[in-house]
């Protein structure tokens, strides 16, 4: 570790360009995240590392910076992104982008998704350069936009204009490292797999009429009772290699009746019957959407006046799908459940991403964690959502959700958290994140 002083200047340091990053509304869409590529590259160039800003568009760039090794081994990534998902601020007991400190918790939106990143990384960048660390492998950071809209101006725009820019054997990001607390145990959860999109717009058609007389063959009936059924039934469950070592890890460092329990969730005509009874728990509602694929009903379209049934209505669906499972066999599941009449028109899709945990810097992140919390069970990973993991795989790299932060045992778990309305983060959780990024990091790049 570095001296106290210098530590505690980095902690200071760390804490203020977080509140200045989410000070700026970088909602997507429309992103605008330039102002905090920029700022991410100002407090970069201040420390003399090199950066580059890359986009698509004026308004969107990507910030990359970094810092060479003696390019013994191929590059480590950390990347995060700097857009966030709209927030309703009358919803908000304080203001989405204030970047205000109340009661030890840090508020604002990207909290926890993902600007804590984004400070850790720079900071410790910055603290690797002034303590003047020998690395054996360059250590690149990325200041992605678009993730939350797929990452088309973001991380596949870098893949596919400026892959010599962000080209790593290894990275991090987004979702894991933070402290999940089951069965009287506390894990750090590790992504290693990630589930598929599937985007959809589910349409039905009617004759147009008067709405003085009711249709129940109206566009919107038919919609309506479409997008019941997808709420009512949920899809088949599948049992996947990467729930099955998530599930069976867990179920070693459990205490008491969970111990039994966990291993159930691996038998897919179990496992739903088993969460169904757990209710509203943040685990049930968790795992329930890593046992089958999903679909979340999102946004509704219908007509443009009082009185006339119009000839469609549209329902935008946010599907996902489990690794092994594709598009068409999504979409075949979905059809069993609306019907034939419904029309299913996908507008973006991606596949699964599973990485491999048997690497060295997957034992790097146990091993420095292990020494951190001794107690603490760190496990492979499988998360509903998808990150920008997903396109930096296509360079080849092996990619972890890692951005470590302590949850307290008695608040919100990080599930609760992630896109919710009052998004915040312990402001000791976060500087204990960056204890742990420095001790990974330095641990694995160093010479």
């Amino acid at each position: 570790m570095p001296a106290a002083e210098q530590w505690g200047r980095a902690e200071r340091e760390a804490l203020i360009l977080f509140q200045e990053l989410l000070r700026l509304d970088t909602t997507n869409p429309p992103g605008r995240e330039t102002a905090a590529a920029e700022l991410c590259a100002r407090k970069l160039e201040e420390a003399g590392i090199e950066t580059t800003l890359v986009g698509r568009v004026p308004d969107r760039m990507n910030v990359i910076a970094r810092l060479k090794g003696d390019g013994t081994l191929p590059p480590l990534l950390l990347n995060a992104h700097l857009d966030v998902v709209p927030a309703e601020p009358s919803l908000w007991k304080h203001p989405p982008f204030a970047g205000e400190i109340h009661d030890g918790w840090l508020h604002g939106r990207g909290a926890v998704d993902m600007k804590n990143m984004a400070a850790l990384s720079v900071t410790l960048l910055r603290l690797l350069k002034t303590e003047g660390v020998r690395l054996k492998r360059d250590l690149i950071f990325c200041g992605s936009a678009d993730e939350e809209a797929g990452s088309a101006d973001g991380a596949i725009w870098l893949v596919e204009n400026h892959p010599e820019l962000i080209r790593a054997e290894y990275g991090l990001g987004e979702v894991g490292g933070f402290s999940m607390h089951l069965a009287g145990t506390t894990f750090y959860p590790v992504m290693v797999a990630q589930k598929g999109v599937c985007w959809f717009t589910m349409r039905t058609r009617g004759e147009p009429g008067h709405g003085s007389i009711p249709r129940r063959d109206g566009a919107i009936a038919k919609l309506a009772r479409a997008v019941d059924a997808l709420s009512r039934k949920p899809l088949p469950a599948h049992s996947t290699p990467a729930l099955k070592q998530m599930v069976s890890k867990l179920a070693q460092g459990a205490r008491g009746p969970m111990k039994a329990i966990l291993p159930l969730l691996k038998n897919e005509l179990i496992a739903p019957r088993l969460l169904g009874a757990l209710g509203k728990l943040s685990f049930a509602r968790s795992f329930s959407a890593l046992i089958a694929n999903t679909v979340s009903p999102t946004v509704l379209r219908a007509g443009s006046k009082v009185n006339v049934h119009p000839g469609s209505a549209e329902c935008v669906v946010d599907g996902r799908t489990l690794p092994g499972q594709t598009r068409e066999s999504f979409l075949r599941e979905v059809r069993e459940v609306v019907g034939e009449e419904v029309e299913l028109d996908v507008f973006h899709d991606q596949e699964p991403v599973v990485f491999p945990h048997d690497t060295e810097l997957f034992d790097e992140i146990v091993r420095a964690m292990s020494e951190l919390e001794p107690e603490a069970k760190i496990i492979p990973y499988m998360v509903p959502g998808f990150t920008d993991g997903y396109a930096f795989k296509k360079l080849g790299c092996t990619f972890y959700g890692f951005v470590p932060v302590k949850l307290p045992k008695d608040g919100p778990a990080f599930a609760d958290l992630f896109h919710a309305n009052d998004e915040r983060i312990p402001v000791l959780g976060f500087l204990w994140g960056l204890k742990a990024l420095h001790r990974v990091v330095r641990g694995f790049c160093a010479a």
